[in-house]
Order: C-alpha cells, then structure tokens, then sequence
C-alpha cells in the first residue's frame, strides 16, 4: 500500500512539474542597432528587454550587424546563420527592425521589392510560431547623420507607409521606436546607433508594446 501510495506521489509531481509554465520565448531579429555591443552584452536592447519583461519571457537576440530586409540588398538577413536559428527558436513573439540599411541607395534601388520581401519574411517565420503567435514590425529608429548611406529621408517618407501596410495585410502591430528618440540626438553618438541609454529606451518601449497586447 505504501508504495502504491509513493508511485501515486511521484506521479502527481511529475504532473505538476509537466504542467508547469513555459517562458514566453521571444526573437528579436535586427541589424546592428539589434545586435547593439554584442548578442550577449547586456547593454544591447534585447538584453535590456529581458531585464524589463522578467523570468516569465525568454528574449534571444538574434542581431547582425549590417543587415537588409530586402533578399536583394548587399547584405540580406536571409542568409545569415540567425536567419535559420530563428525559426529553430520556435518563438512565441517576434520582434523585427529591420529596414534601416536597406534604406543605402545601393538597397533602394530594389524599393519596388521591399514590401513583398517584409511580408515573405513574417510568413516564413509564422509557420514556426504558433497559431496565437505574435509579430511585431519596428519602425526603425532616427537618423541623425546620413552615415554609411543610410538616409534618414528614405526611412521616415517611403519606408514607413510601406512598413504600415505590411502590418496591416500581416496582421503584425506596429511599435514606434522612431518618435521616443525623435527629439534626442544625444542619444545616438554617431548619428545612427543608440548608447545604452538610447537603447533602454527602445527596450521598454518594445515592452510596453509586447504587455499591450
């Protein structure tokens, strides 16, 4: 009896530990501005986020520095080890920022094909999410100095009417990370890249972003 009793036990925990609560697991896929200092520094935002968001989420910075949206751009996320490592993730919530080098004139050129490419993209990564699964589309941050050919005027009156179309037939939501640094060109040293700070304010936004809904 006592040790029908024991197995009964062990079973019952072995249920409770079965039932207990998975991290939501969260994929932040980007350029150098994702990517920040480094994958695993934790001044990079997604490191922040997971600072912000807590035990309950599973942030993964999946970053590269350098890199388009577009599968035509110089250096396009498609072929990067990240790209795959993604979907092998299997996240709960995506978080994409792309789109600021596409902007180089070498990318735009292909601008005709930016919005196909967005939405191939979050379709790909969709079939390895679950149903209830969640996108979210950046829209990218400021640009204070045209450096490396990334233009500011590219990324505020084309990009951004085609990044909201791509949220509207994805059904994605949009978080805006241009207007809270808007103001703050401090924040950016280079003109392109946010400091820590910069980048913890683009943390809290995507979390903010990530608790509405």
């Amino acid at each position: 009896m006592k040790n029908y009793l024991f197995l009964i036990a062990i079973v019952f925990l072995a249920f409770l530990l079965g039932c207990e609560k998975k991290p939501i697991k969260v994929a932040c896929v980007g350029d150098s501005i994702t990517e920040g200092p480094g994958r695993e520094h934790p001044d990079s935002y997604p490191l922040q986020l997971q600072q912000i968001l807590g035990e309950g989420y599973q942030v993964t910075n999946f970053g590269v520095s350098g890199r388009t949206l577009l599968r035509k751009g110089d250096f396009p996320y498609w072929e990067e080890t990240q790209f795959k490592e993604v979907k092998a993730f299997n996240p709960d919530v995506l978080v994409i920022k792309l789109g600021t080098n596409d902007s180089k004139p070498q990318n735009w050129q292909y601008a005709e094909e930016f919005k196909q490419d967005y939405l191939d993209l979050i379709a790909e990564y969709k079939q390895h999410m679950p149903k209830n699964g969640k996108v979210y589309i950046c829209i990218p941050v400021p640009v204070f100095e045209d450096n490396w050919g990334i233009t500011e005027s590219i990324v505020v009156k084309e990009m951004r009417p085609i990044l909201m179309e791509v949220a509207k037939e994805s059904e994605a939501e949009i978080i805006d990370l241009y207007a809270p640094l808007e103001n703050k060109p401090d924040l950016l040293p280079d003109g392109v890249h946010p400091n820590k700070e910069g980048l913890g304010i683009m943390a809290r936004e995507v979390a903010e972003g990530i608790r509405r809904y």
